[in-house]
């Protein structure tokens, strides 16, 4: 997928306002870039398919409601979904230069009265959430040990994860009990989302 081809998906599912507010994003995370190690810097001249369309595509699998998202790093997948959309979002990132680039970002795009920069492990964080997204944080089974004390009965949990490996998710099925199923990436014929539904312990 090319970069027009990214942005001409983006522009049709959420408008031309919202392409132009990525662009500003996308520009902060090009010149932080040269100062902590967001993104690859590989991946900078993709970073319409790699990062922001591969986030935004899981707007269309989450239900509406308050949105956390663990390790957001540069701001993939939570603040580009803020960005795209009007969810009240918690976007937790344990690494302090990171979370106050993630702060400096949200001031700069007016989007403090929803979204909420938590600069510490989800392991500590004191809310729960109708969506939990994290994008290739931890195996599966450390992940909801973390942060399942956020979740509720009804949580939906993204998880894009590259290749899937499907014997860490039969390890993860000892512990916890859920439906899953998985779908295939946009921007990645070899990458897949698998999406949790009714996490519990065993």
């Amino acid at each position: 997928m090319t970069e027009d081809e990214a942005r001409a998906i983006l522009r049709t599912r959420f408008g031309p306002a919202v392409e132009a507010r990525l662009e500003a994003f996308a520009a902060m995370v090009v010149a932080e870039n040269a100062a902590q190690n967001l993104i690859a810097p590989s991946t900078i001249a993709r970073i319409w398919g790699r990062h922001i369309l591969d986030s935004l595509q899981l707007v269309a699998l989450a239900p509406r409601g308050r949105w956390l998202d663990i390790g957001t790093g540069g701001g993939f997948p939570g603040l580009a979904v803020a960005i795209a959309t009007d969810l009240p979002m918690t976007l937790v990132e344990p690494r302090k230069r990171r979370a106050q680039f993630l702060s400096d970002c949200v001031d700069r795009l007016q989007l403090g009265h929803r979204v909420t920069v938590v600069g510490t492990r989800v392991a500590n964080v004191d809310a729960t959430a109708d969506v939990i997204s994290a994008r290739a944080v931890g195996s599966v089974d450390t992940l909801l040990g973390w942060a399942y004390r956020c979740a509720t009965p009804t949580t939906r949990w993204l998880l894009p994860r590259g290749k899937m490996d499907y014997p860490v998710l039969q390890a993860a099925e000892g512990k916890w009990q859920f439906m899953f199923h998985v779908e295939q990436s946009l921007t990645d014929p070899e990458s897949r989302i698998l999406i949790l539904d009714g996490v519990r312990p065993r």
